[in-house]
């Protein structure tokens, strides 16, 4: 193999956008991967990732690495900020001391969902979660720490790998005859292969490193949460009956946006990338999954 090659850093890469850009690691020849589970580095360990960047010639990290259980960060708060935004700072610092772009992945959830259109990069952020609090914080550390980094939100991710809302739809739809669902949250889904297409025609456009900042991304198309699941139900052939409930008969520990659709005019004008429908997309997971 030649050396010579852009080596890519993949943190979290047990995740569901981790285990699509193994996808696209072991479908081409044009850059070095290096798969970081918590095993492999412990982010938040800043001796750890200091060791792991001095060992490895490494030209983008490409940070996956989340605490995502939105509703168990109220009440545990101090790993949430751990996770989300402490580990973030020192993978950032470790970037730009090594001369790695850092390209980082935050959520929807720093916005409020008081909004009645598309949230644009520079909307004000007011997260109502400790998850989208310390998501918040972490953009904040990227962007101190690693100026040159690039930042993508994006929102509901689903895939065929790992737990999510589509595998537990169907999942659900498999052991019960009828199922509620929260209709009253208006979002775009995101297909996490999509998503991890999408970071590397950033990185292989050549504009990453002229073009750093904050980016949305989501597949096209907005929909609620029920209306997925009738989606989900329909491509899969099942005969499970989805009700629709309101997000106030269906209480959770943490706050949810009422409307977290992402604009994603930016990332597509700035590195020329195509976003298929939502529905599109479903089809081409539901495909996978059988």
């Amino acid at each position: 193999m030649k050396t010579d090659l852009p080596t890519i850093l993949v943190t979290g890469a047990n995740g569901q956008l981790g285990n699509e850009l193994r996808v696209i690691a072991a479908q081409q020849n044009s850059y070095i991967f290096l798969f970081a589970g918590r095993e492999e580095l412990s982010i938040e360990n800043e001796d750890a990732v200091n060791g792991f960047f001095a060992t490895h010639t490494i030209d983008y990290c490409i940070n996956c690495a989340a605490y995502t259980a939105v509703d168990k960060a109220e009440s545990e708060k101090e790993h949430a900020f751990l996770m989300n935004a402490a580990a973030v700072g020192i993978l950032a610092r470790a970037c730009t001391l090594h001369n790695a772009q850092l390209i980082h992945i935050s959520t929807d959830y720093v916005f409020d969902g008081t909004a009645t259109e598309p949230y644009v990069e520079t909307a004000g952020t007011n997260p109502v979660s400790v998850y989208g609090q310390s998501k918040l914080l972490g953009e904040e550390m990227a962007m101190q720490f690693a100026p040159a980094g690039i930042i993508i939100r994006t929102a509901w991710v689903y895939s065929s790998f790992k737990h999510n809302f589509v595998k537990t739809m169907l999942r659900l739809m498999n052991e019960r005859e009828s199922i509620n669902v929260v209709s009253d949250q208006l979002g775009c889904p995101t297909y996490a292969a999509d998503l991890a297409a999408a970071i590397m025609q950033i990185i292989t456009s050549g504009k990453s490193k002229v073009n750093p900042g904050i980016y949305h991304y989501s597949n096209a198309g907005i929909t609620n949460w029920y209306e997925f699941a009738v989606a989900i139900k329909k491509l899969s052939g099942s005969n499970c009956i989805v009700n629709p409930i309101t997000t106030e008969q269906y209480p959770t520990p943490a706050k949810r946006p009422a409307y977290s659709v992402l604009d994603t005019t930016k990332i597509k004008k700035t590195f020329g990338i195509e976003i298929p429908g939502w529905e599109d997309s479903l089809r081409a997971c539901l495909m996978l999954l059988g």
